[in-house]
Protein backbone atom coordinates (compact mmCIF):
# COMPACT_ATOMS: atom_id res chain seq x y z
CA UNK A 1 0.00 0.00 0.00
CA UNK A 2 1.18 3.66 -1.19
CA UNK A 3 1.03 5.94 1.64
CA UNK A 4 1.99 10.06 0.49
CA UNK A 5 3.82 12.13 2.89
CA UNK A 6 1.95 14.33 5.48
CA UNK A 7 2.15 18.30 5.02
CA UNK A 8 4.14 19.76 7.95
CA UNK A 9 4.79 23.35 9.16
CA UNK A 10 7.88 23.51 6.56
CA UNK A 11 6.88 21.17 3.86
CA UNK A 12 3.46 21.27 1.55
CA UNK A 13 2.62 18.52 -0.82
CA UNK A 14 0.21 19.29 -3.71
CA UNK A 15 -1.73 16.89 -5.66
CA UNK A 16 0.38 17.67 -8.78
CA UNK A 17 3.68 15.57 -7.24
CA UNK A 18 1.26 12.50 -5.31
CA UNK A 19 0.06 11.71 -8.89
CA UNK A 20 3.05 11.78 -10.68
CA UNK A 21 4.98 10.08 -7.67
CA UNK A 22 2.39 7.22 -7.97
CA UNK A 23 2.90 7.23 -12.09
CA UNK A 24 6.58 7.61 -11.64
CA UNK A 25 6.82 4.89 -8.52
CA UNK A 26 9.09 7.76 -5.78
CA UNK A 27 8.49 7.67 -2.78
CA UNK A 28 8.28 10.50 -0.15
CA UNK A 29 12.11 9.16 0.96
CA UNK A 30 13.51 9.77 -2.76
CA UNK A 31 11.93 13.13 -3.22
CA UNK A 32 13.33 14.53 -0.24
CA UNK A 33 16.68 12.99 -0.56
CA UNK A 34 16.94 15.05 -3.67
CA UNK A 35 15.74 17.85 -2.09
CA UNK A 36 18.12 17.65 0.56
CA UNK A 37 21.32 16.21 -1.42
CA UNK A 38 20.26 17.17 -5.39
CA UNK A 39 23.57 17.03 -8.02
CA UNK A 40 22.65 19.85 -9.39
CA UNK A 41 20.08 22.96 -9.00
CA UNK A 42 18.64 24.94 -11.58
CA UNK A 43 16.48 27.75 -12.14
CA UNK A 44 13.19 25.83 -13.01
CA UNK A 45 10.67 27.12 -15.48
CA UNK A 46 7.49 28.59 -13.58
CA UNK A 47 8.65 32.09 -11.72
CA UNK A 48 10.05 31.24 -8.30
CA UNK A 49 10.42 27.63 -8.76
CA UNK A 50 13.55 25.34 -8.67
CA UNK A 51 14.31 22.19 -9.95
CA UNK A 52 16.77 20.09 -8.80
CA UNK A 53 17.95 16.67 -9.94
CA UNK A 54 19.60 13.55 -8.92
CA UNK A 55 21.23 11.11 -11.51
CA UNK A 56 20.58 7.18 -11.12
CA UNK A 57 22.50 4.36 -11.98
CA UNK A 58 20.29 3.46 -14.94
CA UNK A 59 21.79 6.63 -17.10
CA UNK A 60 18.48 8.37 -15.81
CA UNK A 61 17.97 11.86 -13.81
CA UNK A 62 14.88 12.47 -11.53
CA UNK A 63 14.01 15.75 -11.56
CA UNK A 64 11.93 17.88 -8.55
CA UNK A 65 9.84 21.36 -8.56
CA UNK A 66 9.20 23.24 -5.75
CA UNK A 67 8.94 26.53 -4.62
CA UNK A 68 10.06 28.55 -1.70
CA UNK A 69 7.19 30.56 0.14
CA UNK A 70 8.29 32.86 2.63
CA UNK A 71 6.43 34.28 5.26
CA UNK A 72 7.40 37.25 7.17
CA UNK A 73 8.52 36.23 10.86
CA UNK A 74 8.27 32.50 10.25
CA UNK A 75 10.00 29.79 8.65
CA UNK A 76 10.24 29.93 4.69
CA UNK A 77 7.56 26.71 3.64
CA UNK A 78 8.50 24.64 0.72
CA UNK A 79 5.73 23.67 -1.75
CA UNK A 80 6.42 20.32 -3.66
CA UNK A 81 5.08 21.04 -7.29
CA UNK A 82 6.33 18.09 -9.16
CA UNK A 83 8.53 15.25 -9.82
CA UNK A 84 9.77 13.61 -12.90
CA UNK A 85 12.27 11.05 -14.35
CA UNK A 86 14.34 12.39 -17.25
CA UNK A 87 15.23 9.25 -19.73
CA UNK A 88 19.01 10.55 -20.52
CA UNK A 89 21.52 13.16 -19.18
CA UNK A 90 21.36 16.51 -19.28
CA UNK A 91 23.87 19.11 -19.73
CA UNK A 92 24.34 22.25 -16.88
CA UNK A 93 23.08 25.41 -17.55
CA UNK A 94 20.59 23.54 -20.15
CA UNK A 95 16.81 24.35 -20.20
CA UNK A 96 15.15 22.14 -17.56
CA UNK A 97 13.79 18.80 -19.56
CA UNK A 98 10.05 18.94 -18.31
CA UNK A 99 7.74 16.41 -19.96
CA UNK A 100 4.84 18.29 -22.30
CA UNK A 101 2.12 16.25 -20.47
CA UNK A 102 3.65 17.92 -17.17
CA UNK A 103 3.89 21.44 -18.45
CA UNK A 104 -0.24 20.92 -19.58
CA UNK A 105 -1.15 19.68 -16.58
CA UNK A 106 0.61 22.20 -14.43
CA UNK A 107 -0.61 25.00 -16.85
CA UNK A 108 -4.21 23.62 -16.25
CA UNK A 109 -3.96 23.15 -12.44
CA UNK A 110 -3.42 26.86 -12.29
CA UNK A 111 0.79 26.12 -11.02
CA UNK A 112 2.35 27.59 -14.17
CA UNK A 113 1.52 30.81 -16.30
CA UNK A 114 0.82 30.27 -19.82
Amino acid sequence: MLTFPKDSARLKWTRHIKNKMVYYHLSGAQILRIFRRPDRVEEAIAPGTVGAMKSTKKKTEIWIMYKVAKSKGQMAKIVMISAWIYPGKTKPGAPIPIPQDILTELTEAGTLEA
